[in-house]
């Protein structure tokens, strides 16, 4: 039996972890050759070990997606190792500082910027010429619901600028390489189970918390998805199955983000 992305190439930045991992183990059971691009270099060799023994075939490169020449060296790393390339998802994200708007500092401001916003504009600033040499492609930008259906997250206001800045990058280059054969959407996921709330800094961000009185328990599995239930979309994204779908934002979410 074949696989759905048999011959194809795969980029996934952040892929060490949570989305991204759960994208990459996704996309190479389907015959994709993945290329990790991570700053956690054990995790990411350890992922790479565990598809090539489940019988994928991947590659890890160290990648700062904030760093114009890292990324350049990671898309590089791709098309010397496997020949091509078909897939990208830049996925690579923080959560960042959460406080009020008075409180948080340029700094923290333009971390989140530039992991977020600055490295989806890297990733695909070096990946669309290979794109086009391979006669096309789907990029997948990994947004949030945060930013584009909720504004309800305490002091998110660099991380919700960030992932609805993405959505409006993204159906600009939708529109720019739809006459190159490149598909661009963004997925926008709601509460995932992944370990990136472990890294969100909080500070003073009940002076600004809004209270929503929600019953979550009426949406699918509480609202809460896990990261299989986002890398089933990228791989319906990254096939020849959404051949037809490009400058769209697909929530993750089971609703949930509907009333929130």
């Amino acid at each position: 039996m074949t696989g759905m992305l048999d011959g194809k190439v795969a980029l996934i930045t952040g892929a060490s972890s949570g989305i991204g991992r759960g994208a990459a183990l996704r996309l190479a059971k389907e015959g994709a050759r993945v290329l990790l691009a991570d700053m956690q270099d054990e995790e990411g060799e350890s992922l790479r070990r565990e598809i090539e023994q489940e019988g994928g075939i991947a590659a890890y490169a160290h990648c700062d997606v904030s760093q114009d020449e890292e990324v350049r060296q990671a898309v590089q790393t791709a098309v010397k190792r496997f020949g091509r390339l078909d897939t990208v998802l830049a996925n690579a994200g923080i959560n960042g500082v959460w406080a009020p708007i008075e409180e948080l500092t340029p700094v923290e401001w333009d971390k989140t910027i530039a992991i977020n916003l600055r490295g989806t504009f890297l990733t695909l600033h070096h990946a669309i010429p290979h794109l086009r040499s391979a006669g096309g492609g789907s990029i997948l930008i990994t947004s949030s619901v945060n930013g584009n259906r909720t504004f309800s997250s305490a002091g998110a206001s660099a991380y919700s600028t960030s992932k609805a800045g993405q959505v409006a990058f993204m159906k600009m280059a939708a529109l720019e390489l739809g006459r190159y054969n490149i598909r661009v959407n963004a997925i926008c996921p709601g509460a995932i189970h992944t370990n990136i709330g472990k890294s969100t800094t909080k500070r003073d961000t009940e002076e600004v918390e809004v209270k929503a009185d929600i019953e979550m328990t009426d949406f699918l599995n509480e609202g809460q998805g896990e990261p299989q239930d986002v890398a089933d979309v990228c791989l319906f994204l990254a096939s020849d199955l959404s051949r037809h779908v490009s400058g769209v934002e697909i929530y993750v979410d089971g609703g949930a983000s509907l009333l929130k």
